[in-house]
């Protein structure tokens, strides 16, 4: 299942805030990377109930290349919003 209306809405909302973002920008790369993050963790818990949904599992892969292509992309561009979207959404790097 994907997300709902209200999870993302509300996703868009704490990035706008964040990020002082556009009132109607909900195609910034911090919004995008903020979405992908939310499905990535959805499917990640799907898989611990759902071990062998192996065609879930390779939309999963492609989620997560997506939201790496991003970050790569952002990272390039401006890297203190990097740092601060890298923290705000507790990823690694």
């Amino acid at each position: 299942m994907a997300l709902s209306a209200e999870e993302k809405a509300n996703i868009i909302g704490r990035m706008r805030e964040r990020f002082n973002l556009a009132e109607t920008d909900t195609g910034s790369t911090e919004v995008q990377v903020a979405l992908l993050s939310a499905r990535i963790q959805y499917l990640t818990e799907h898989f611990k109930t759902h071990a062998k949904d192996h065609h879930s599992r390779r939309g999963l892969l492609i989620l997560v290349s997506q939201r790496r292509r991003l970050l790569d992309y952002l990272k390039e561009k401006n890297w203190d919003r990097y740092r601060e979207l890298i923290a705000e959404l507790g990823l690694r790097k």
